[in-house]
């Protein structure tokens, strides 16, 4: 199953939310959501810095973790940026493809 890191920031009424319910009440109901699209969680933190909350996660493809990003997003509440995340056996099976390519100013 497609593997994801979502990296999300909470802004204005979600900060507050955050306070009210505190932080293990917010993962259980990003554990709610990942199901309810097939996903799981494998990983939930967070952190100082420049992100507030680290999540890497499994769904069945992209639309799913797409559908989940779009949710979010749409209360305004979150910001959420999504990576596709390649295991090392992904990578030895891309490098062993050759696509025909021509670099600029070639």
């Amino acid at each position: 199953m497609p593997k994801y890191l979502i990296q999300a920031n909470y802004v204005g009424d979600g900060i507050k939310g955050l306070l009210k319910d505190g932080g293990s009440k917010r993962r259980a109901v990003v554990e709610n959501l990942f199901k309810s699209m097939g996903g799981s969680i494998e990983a939930f933190y967070y952190a100082f810095g420049d992100t507030d909350l680290y999540v890497i996660g499994d769904f069945p493809d992209h639309a799913s973790v797409s559908a989940v990003a779009l949710t979010v997003t749409a209360t305004g509440t979150v910001k959420v940026k999504t990576t596709v995340l390649l295991t090392p056996e992904e990578i030895d099976s891309a490098s062993k493809l050759k696509p025909s390519f021509s670099p600029p100013g070639k």
